[in-house]
């Protein structure tokens, strides 16, 4: 790669504020499109998919942990792997602390098709905490896009789906896979895939060990 051009900072400056216009421009269009992607319509989850993780079977009411909404990563994993994929390996690293999502009524899980056993000790290797789950002999990958079939086999890929509970009714509102995933991580990406948005009335941000319960 070839370096900047070396300017006097009153160039710098100039070309500063040019660019500065454009990123304007890109942010009222972003958060546009995040009003856009709230007032998406939702499907009513009816199926009942039975998870395992470190408390036993779970469904997919549990995993949102009494909270409104549930953020999952699709997390490619294969039952016949060993480890889990780099990339999403690679992502999940960028999860922040998830007090921020929990106090904003949001809970976040990793799900794979691996077995909990194959799953556990790669986990425990990448000094991972957040909730993960196997969903190993159901069909929650296949039924949400992460799994499908292509010439014959399974392909996986990686991505997050959003959902949100009402009362004991779960929805599905959005889906993102793959380049979707760019610039994921932080807590208020997150939120911004969700159909309650940042909830920036919700709660302030506090230290992550100043939140309510």
């Amino acid at each position: 790669m070839s370096l900047p051009e070396i300017v006097s900072r009153a160039q710098w400056r100039a070309a500063r504020e040019e660019l500065l216009v454009k990123e304007e421009a890109v942010a009222r269009a972003r958060e546009a499109l995040n009003a856009e992607r709230r007032r998406l319509p939702m499907v009513e989850v009816e199926t009942e998919y039975v998870f395992e993780g470190g408390d036993g079977k779970a469904g997919l009411l549990d995993l949102f942990e009494g909270r409104r909404q549930l953020i999952v990563h699709h997390f490619v994993f294969a039952p016949e792997w060993e480890t889990g994929c780099r990339t999403c390996s690679a992502f999940l690293d960028q999860i922040g602390h998830l007090a921020h999502l929990w106090a904003r009524d949001t809970s976040f899980a990793a799900v794979s098709r691996a077995p909990y056993t194959t799953i556990l000790p790669f986990k425990a290797r990448m000094g991972w905490t957040v909730p993960w789950l196997s969903s190993y002999g159901n069909d929650f990958d296949r039924d949400f896009e992460a799994t499908r079939e292509h010439e014959g086999e399974l392909v996986e890929r990686s991505g997050v789906s959003c959902f949100l509970r009402d009362r004991d009714r779960v929805f599905h509102t959005y889906s993102a896979f793959d380049g979707g995933l760019d610039g994921l991580g932080s807590t208020a990406s997150l939120l911004d895939l969700t159909a309650l948005g940042r909830q920036e009335d919700r709660a302030r941000v506090r230290y992550h060990d100043e939140y309510e319960d």
